[in-house]
C-alpha cells in the first residue's frame, strides 16, 4: 500500500505513520480514537465487471456489509473485547478497522520466549471471557490468535481481529464456494499455517479449540502441530498427531481438554474461565526476598545464636537434637549450679589431702 503519515482514507481515517503491508494505524476522525487498519486482497475478478478495465465495486460493498452486520451484531463495550470500528474498500483491499489501545501483541510479547503458566493463565481467561461474550451472542470468533490478541498495558489481554476473520472467511467462501478443494486452497492462501485457524470444526466449539492452542503456544513457546506448511498442519490435526499437553505445567489437563478431537468433550469458554480463575485463586505467591529482608529487624539486646539442624523422629516429627547428638561434647551446664559444684569439689579435695596426710603419716 502506498502513503504515508497524515493520508485519509474512506474519508474517515487518518494515518499516523508509514503503513505496513496491509496493515496501517491510523485515528478515527469520527471519533478521536486510535485504530488499526487490516486489509484483505481482493482479487481482481472481484473487482473488475463483465470489462476487466471497467471495476465492479459491487462484490466489494457485498463483502463489506456482510463484515459490518458482524461488527454490529457484536457484544459493545466489551472490557476484553476489542471493537470493530468498521469496513471499506480501497481499490483491490478490502479494510477492517478495529479499535487500538496501547499495548502490545501476543505473539510480539512471544519473541521473547513462553510465558509462565500463570501468567497465560491470566491472559487466557481474559480470552475466555471475550469468547463467552461473543458466544451469548450467538456469534463464533474464528481468528483466536497470537497477532489478535493485545495485551494492554496494564496486563490485561483483550481479543481482537473478530472483522479481519470474518472477511477472509467470507472472502473464501466467495472464491472457493462454501467447502470442497477450492476454497481450502482460498483459504490456505489467505490464513498460512498458524495453527489455531485450522480447527477441524467451526463456531463456539472451534474457538475453544483454538484458545488451546494458543494456550499451549504461550506456556511451551510452540503450537502443539507443526507449522511448515498448511497441508502437514491439516494433516496432524486431523490424525492427532501433536506435542503432549503436560508441556504446559498447571495448565496441562485443562490444554487437553481443550483439544479434544471431539467437540462435545471440550469445556465452553465459560467454564474455560471459571477453571482459569480457580487456578489462579490458587496460585503460589512470588517470594520477595528483597521485602522480607528489609522488614527483618534484628535486636541488639537478644542473644544471636546460631541456628542448629534439627532432626526428625520416627514419626516425621522434628524432634532438638540433644548435645551429645550434635557431636559437641557435653551438654551446658546451668549458671546456677556452677557456684555449688566450685564449693564441692573444692571441699572433696580437702578431705583427699587429710586422708593422704594420715595414710603416709602411719
Amino acid at each position: 500500500m502506498r502513503g504515508g503519515p497524515g493520508q485519509l482514507m474512506a474519508g474517515r481515517y487518518r494515518l499516523t505513520d508509514r503503513p505496513e503491508l496491509l496493515r496501517a494505524f491510523a485515528v478515527d476522525e469520527h471519533t478521536g480514537e486510535s485504530v488499526l487498519l487490516r486489509a484483505v486482497e481482493l482479487p481482481a475478478l472481484l473487482t473488475a465487471g463483465q470489462d476487466p478495465e471497467e471495476p465492479n465495486p459491487g462484490h466489494g460493498d457485498r463483502l463489506v456489509r456482510r463484515v459490518a452486520a458482524v461488527g454490529s451484531a457484536a457484544p459493545a463495550w466489551h472490557p476484553r473485547l476489542l471493537r470493530g470500528v468498521g469496513a471499506f474498500v480501497d481499490g483491490e483491499l478490502l479494510w477492517t478497522a478495529e479499535e487500538r489501545p496501547a499495548g502490545w501483541t501476543l505473539a510480539e510479547l512471544l519473541t521473547a520466549g513462553p510465558l509462565p503458566p500463570y501468567r497465560a493463565a491470566e491472559l487466557a481467561a481474559d480470552l475466555a471471557g471475550a469468547l463467552r461474550a461473543l458466544h451469548e451472542a450467538g456469534l463464533s470468533h474464528g481468528n483466536v490468535t497470537a497477532e489478535s490478541v493485545l495485551v494492554c498495558e496494564d496486563g490485561a489481554a483483550m481479543l481482537g481481529g473478530l472483522l479481519d476473520g470474518v472477511a477472509q472467511e467470507a472472502l473464501a467462501e466467495d472464491l472457493g464456494g462454501p467447502g470442497g478443494r477450492r476454497r481450502y486452497e482460498v483459504r490456505a492462501t489467505l490464513v498460512g499455517p498458524v495453527a489455531e485457524r485450522w480447527p477441524l470444526d467451526g463456531g463456539p466449539a472451534g474457538d475453544c479449540w483454538a484458545l488451546g492452542v494458543l494456550l499451549q503456544r504461550m506456556v511451551a513457546g510452540r503450537p502443539p502441530f507443526p507449522e511448515v506448511g498448511v497441508p502437514e498442519l491439516v494433516t496432524a490435526v486431523r490424525e492427532g498427531r501433536r506435542e503432549p499437553s503436560v508441556v504446559c505445567g498447571p495448565l496441562a489437563p485443562l490444554a487437553e481438554r481443550l483439544l479434544q478431537p471431539d467437540p462435545t468433550l471440550r469445556p465452553t469458554a465459560q467454564a474455560v474461565r471459571g477453571e482459569l480463575a480457580a487456578l489462579l485463586a490458587s496460585a503460589p505467591e512470588p517470594a520477595d526476598e528483597e521485602r522480607v529482608a528489609r522488614e527483618v529487624e534484628l535486636k541488639p539486646e537478644a542473644p544471636l545464636v546460631p541456628l542448629r539442624p534439627r532432626r526428625r523422629g520416627r514419626s516425621g516429627g522434628v524432634v532438638p537434637e540433644s548435645g551429645a547428638a550434635r557431636g559437641g561434647g557435653s551438654p551446658r551446664i546451668p549458671p546456677a549450679l556452677l557456684g555449688p559444684l566450685l564449693v564441692g569439689g573444692v571441699f572433696l579435695l580437702l578431705v583427699l589431702g587429710i586422708v593422704a596426710v594420715v595414710l603416709f603419716a602411719g
